[in-house]
């Protein structure tokens, strides 16, 4: 089961939320749910996810930044990036740091799930 743990970080309750809900019914496993990059970094070491799923814009520290210390702790870490900004300049940003893929909110949950498949099966 180790190779479908994930780390839903984000601000918003709601999407932390809508993204387990799209996860847990397609047989992953939601290991934490951290509300900023700080936390995100903290949990990645504690936990050793498969994957994260990173918002972008939150509190403490954004995502790019933890994407980079994760990066920075775990080469081979996976990180799927999701904003609601779709800017191109987030999405090279967020791949500069090292993220994966980009899913844009509110999510689809076909999207979601390919992402997810892409970078993890």
């Amino acid at each position: 089961m180790a190779e479908k743990t994930i780390l839903l970080v984000d601000d918003a309750a709601i999407m932390r939320m809508m993204l387990k809900d799209i996860l847990t019914k397609n047989g992953y496993e939601v290991v934490g749910e951290p509300e900023n990059g700080l936390k995100a970094v903290e949990q990645y070491k504690a936990l050793k996810p498969k994957l994260v799923i990173m918002d972008i814009t939150m509190p403490e520290m954004n995502g790019i930044q933890a994407t980079k210390s994760i990066k920075e702790f775990d080469a081979d870490a996976i990180v799927v990036m999701c904003s609601a900004m779709g800017q191109q300049s987030m999405v090279v940003e967020s791949i500069q740091a090292g993220a994966r893929d980009f899913i844009v909110k509110p999510f689809q949950h076909d999207r979601v799930l390919e992402a997810v498949a892409k970078v993890i099966g």
